[in-house]
C-alpha cells in the first residue's frame, strides 16, 4: 500500500468482506455514512486516519505497520524478541 487510493480500496473490501452497507458501516463506528462514502472515494483528497481506524475495526480490522518488502508487522518482530528474552 502505497497511496491514499489504495488504502481507500482496502477499505471498500474490508467493508464488502464485512459484508456490511456503508450504513451498517457508518453505524457500527459512530460517523455518518458521507464520512464512510467520502473515505472510499476520497472525495476531499484526504482521510482521517482515526475515523480510517475506526471504521476499520467496526469491520473487523486492526490497522497495523508493516515494513515495506515484509510480511510480519512490528507487533510480530515485538512479541518474538519478548518470548526469546530480548525485550528491554
Amino acid at each position: 500500500m502505497s497511496t491514499l487510493f489504495d488504502v481507500s480500496e482496502m477499505l471498500k473490501e474490508a467493508r464488502r468482506e464485512a459484508k456490511f452497507s456503508q450504513d451498517v458501516l457508518a453505524t457500527r463506528a459512530g460517523v455518518a455514512r458521507s464520512t464512510v462514502a467520502r473515505m472510499e472515494t476520497l472525495a476531499k483528497g484526504d482521510m482521517s486516519v482515526s475515523v480510517l481506524v475506526r471504521l476499520l475495526e467496526a469491520a473487523g480490522y486492526d490497522l497495523k505497520m508493516v515494513k515495506a518488502g515484509h510480511q510480519r508487522t512490528v507487533e510480530d518482530i515485538l512479541a518474538e524478541q519478548r518470548s526469546e528474552g530480548f525485550d528491554r
